[in-house]
């Protein structure tokens, strides 16, 4: 143990965040999936917590892994991610799993292994904008050589996530616009991206739209987007109407400081309470007080990358913590914000707390890329205390 102690390196602040967060989720999960443990797993209420606690355990080891390696090479890293997920996000629409109507997993052969393309496509896209950010400096206001390279990853990446999964493509969108204002690229070529990707995404919902109409066969999922934004803002189908209901039992049955861990009722009634409404339960079980701890890790989170921009000596690492980090932690507020109804429901799990598979693993190999970069920066400041010492005797 105080071998691995030693060599963890980076923001400590931000590996106590990963513990607290991996506590939360370790009580969390146990609490909402014990019922449905019981129910398909022969009695086994501990089923799902094992499986979870396996996946997590994994992720932080990969998590250890990317912290270790100099966050120089992912640069590199982030061109071959990116080239590898074009083929697989087209596959998806061909050889994927549905789940709930949704085709965005596909199983690996051999390993017989599911994941979502989107989480590598996510990861390798943010990576690849802080890359070619951080080259073009010099050429950051000329619209060929800098906007129209990176907004061509953005508009191919996103425009395929977004048929099978509109929510986790604006997430990413958003992010990408983000790292482009703080890589200093034009105001007006900004607005021009947005406006073009706004205007594409239109045009594909109402041509879907129209055809599914005339055809009776539903285009990707647009009909689903359609239908919960209208529910949404009118409350008209009974299910979504449900899932909020349960939800605002659970936020207002837990008051100050919670029910208990373990003790939430509406578990065994509200929808997916593992992934999507995990925030409720964990308000349910440790009231509005263990809410906002959990808003407090990601702010920290936050404010701990951003504090790495400021003493970050080269772009890309500065870019690439502050894009993985912000990623994560509009994700989270997204998930907290379907839970207490300020938004429609888009599946976006909390990260590193909701139970998931893959999603986990690609969720630690973000932080620890996050963790690289502190790292380095640490090393640097420790070599020129060192080197001051030696000046100064």
């Amino acid at each position: 143990m105080d071998w691995l102690v030693s060599r963890t390196k980076g923001d400590m602040v931000i590996w106590m965040i990963v513990i607290l967060l991996s506590l939360f989720s370790m009580l969390a999960v146990y609490s909402s999936t014990s019922t449905i443990a019981y129910k398909y797993q022969a009695g086994n209420t501990e089923y799902y917590l094992f499986k979870h606690l396996g996946l997590m355990a994994l992720g932080l080891m990969f998590m250890y892994g990317a912290h270790t390696i100099n966050y120089k090479y992912y640069s590199r890293i982030a061109q071959i991610l990116l080239i590898v997920s074009i083929p697989l996000l087209f596959a998806t629409y061909f050889i994927s799993s549905s789940i709930n109507q949704a085709h965005r997993w596909i199983t690996l052969p051999v390993i017989n292994v599911s994941f979502q393309t989107s989480d590598l496509a996510k990861l390798a896209l943010i990576m690849f904008v802080a890359r070619m950010l951080s080259k073009k400096q010099d050429v950051i206001t000329d619209f060929k050589k800098a906007t129209l390279p990176i907004m061509s990853a953005v508009f191919v990446i996103c425009g395929l996530i977004a048929p099978a999964n509109l929510s986790t493509a604006l997430l990413l969108f958003g992010t990408c616009l983000m790292l482009m204002f703080i890589g200093r690229m034009s105001l007006k070529h900004i607005f021009f991206i947005l406006g073009g990707f706004g205007l594409a995404l239109g045009i594909f919902i109402f041509l879907a739209h129209q055809i599914g109409k005339s055809t009776g066969h539903p285009i990707g999922r647009v009909e689903t987007w359609i239908s919960r934004v209208d529910h949404y803002l009118n409350d008209k189908d009974e299910t979504i109407v449900y899932q909020n209901q349960q939800a605002n039992i659970a936020i207002a049955s837990g008051g100050l400081v919670g029910k208990g861990p373990g003790k939430s009722i509406q578990k065994n009634f509200l929808p997916n309470p593992y992934a999507d409404f995990i925030f409720a339960i964990v308000i349910e079980e440790y009231g509005t007080i263990g809410g906002i701890i959990l808003m407090v890790l990601y702010l920290t989170l936050l404010y701990r990358s951003i504090r790495i921009v400021l003493y970050s000596p080269k772009a890309f690492g500065a870019l690439l913590a502050v894009g993985l980090s912000f990623s994560l932690v509009l994700q989270a507020f997204i998930n907290m914000g379907v839970a207490v109804h300020l938004f429609p429901v888009t599946g976006l799990t909390l990260p590193l707390v909701s139970m998931g598979g893959t999603s986990l693993w690609f969720t630690s190999l973000a932080f620890g890329i996050i963790l690289s970069v502190s790292r380095d920066i640490e090393e640097k400041e420790n070599l020129e205390n060192v080197e001051n010492w030696v000046i100064a005797n």
